[in-house]
């Protein structure tokens, strides 16, 4: 009788030098790239994040100009699409690219216009300002150009040569029974910690879109895995004055950011999501193992499987490519319309102060100095994560300043960057989804952080 558990292999198979070779080498280069820090001067950063920011320093007085010509040749290609319906644009990639549907292409239109506007400063002040607009196109557009042309380049080193199923499979029982999710998710959260949460979505998407990953486990990694980068971290730590304290502060962020991510997945709306996959794909994981078969072995024989099904490097260049100018005409666009119109209304409209009434009692009750300062604080982080630091600087009190900027890093969803990269994604997450992940993460870290604080730091 077979003592396997699953595929029905019952002789153990062998590891050829050349399967081996073919996973080692591209997945070292991508651990190189994506999960390895390195500290440059003050700061800490991964091997792609230096490409990018190379790249940054480069052409830094041209990329506000690059970005809004991106934007405005976006709009200008889908509308040709729209009247002419060319045959490349027919079906397939380019299809999905281009053949929108109004809202999306409205959107487009909108992360054009205030770019422009904001270029040629021309427009109403609320949208040129430099903290709207002027965010949006000279701090964001540049760092999210520079970092996702190597990021959707570099990728594949990282995911599609077996690296993805060695860790899975080595780490797939801890990550079944804490998270609900496969080990191969771990590889998310590093790259996130490691470079960058906007790296983290990209992986899951298009872990989601080749079948890796269903329905549920996709939105769960997205909106609990995609955690600030040390690098960031340490940006928000010396805006709000709080250098000296680096080691707890990011200590309090990992410990209420695991614990949000056991429970938020186990609460509606995301326990809702279906365990269904893909549906152009299908399921394409296999995580058990032959009972003859060790973890370490089982996960190296996963791995090697996957390299010699890598594809080549004509085809790891066109889809590179493609990824680029997904990311570049389809993302981009939206990150800027979506990104501008949730800063306006943070900075020009009372409406983030008037939802935060509610979180004033909510800070007393946890002895949070300030709490009507802070209140809003605790909310705004839903349209850009950088805004709480910048509320949290006029707030006297050490101790507030300290939960705020902890806070704002495991709230996750903020619509200026990760929320639109969702929404762009295939991922089923809606927009009141994503708000209300927001809430119920606000709601489990904020005791967790306050209590951290007064006990053990201050």
């Amino acid at each position: 009788m077979s003592s396997t558990l699953d595929t029905g292999a019952t002789a153990r198979p062998g590891l050829s030098r050349r399967g081996l070779m073919k996973f080692l080498i591209p997945s070292l280069f991508g651990v190189a790239l994506f999960l390895i820090p390195f500290s440059v001067g003050d700061t800490v950063n991964i091997g792609m994040g230096l490409m990018a920011k190379g790249l940054q320093d480069l052409l830094s007085d041209w990329l506000p100009a690059i970005a809004t010509a991106v934007l405005c040749l976006s709009v200008v290609i889908t509308l040709l699409v729209k009247l002419t319906r060319p045959a490349w644009a027919s079906q397939g990639l380019w299809n999905e690219m281009f053949a929108v549907g109004p809202v999306w292409f409205a959107m487009r239109i909108l992360g054009a216009a205030f770019a422009a506007m904001t270029f040629f400063q021309v427009g109403p002040g609320f949208v040129i300002a430099g903290h709207t607009g002027g965010v949006m196109l000279n701090d964001l557009a540049p760092v999210l150009l520079t970092f996702f042309f190597f990021a959707a380049l570099l990728l594949p080193f990282l995911v599609d040569f077996g690296f993805m199923e060695f860790i899975g499979s080595l780490v797939r029982k801890p990550f079944r029974a804490i998270f609900r999710l496969p080990g191969r998710s771990a590889i998310d959260a590093t790259a996130s910690w490691m470079g960058s949460g906007t790296v983290g979505v990209l992986i899951t998407a298009q872990q989601y879109e080749k079948g890796f990953y269903n329905r549920r486990e996709a939105a769960v990694i997205a909106t609990n895995f995609s955690i600030v980068s040390i690098a960031f971290s340490l940006l928000i730590t010396s805006f709000v004055d709080l250098d000296h304290m680096f080691v707890p502060f990011y200590l309090t962020v990992v410990v209420s950011g695991l614990i949000a991510a056991i429970v938020v997945p186990r609460l509606p709306p995301l326990s809702r999501k279906p365990d269904t996959y893909y549906e152009p794909v299908g399921c394409q994981l296999a995580e058990k193992r032959s009972a003859d078969m060790g973890v370490f072995r089982y996960s190296l024989t996963r791995a090697v499987e996957r390299a010699e099904k890598a594809p080549g490097a004509r085809e790891l260049i066109r889809n590179a490519l493609f990824n680029v100018a997904d990311i570049f005409l389809a993302l981009l666009p939206l990150v800027v319309a979506i990104g501008t119109l949730a800063l306006i209304l943070a900075e020009f409209t009372p409406i983030f102060t008037w939802l935060s009434y509610p979180m004033v009692p909510v800070l007393e009750w946890l002895r949070i100095p300030e709490a009507e300062a802070a209140a809003p604080a605790t909310l705004v982080g839903f349209a850009d994560m950088f805004l709480p630091a910048v509320l949290a600087t006029s707030i006297e009190s050490e101790l507030t300043r300290f939960v705020v900027a902890c806070l704002s890093l495991t709230q996750l969803i903020y619509m200026s960057e990760i929320g639109a990269l969702l929404l762009k994604s295939k991922i089923p997450l809606k927009l009141w989804e994503l708000f209300a992940i927001f809430l119920l993460r606000t709601a489990i870290t904020l005791p967790i952080i306050a209590f951290m604080a007064h006990t053990f730091f201050f």
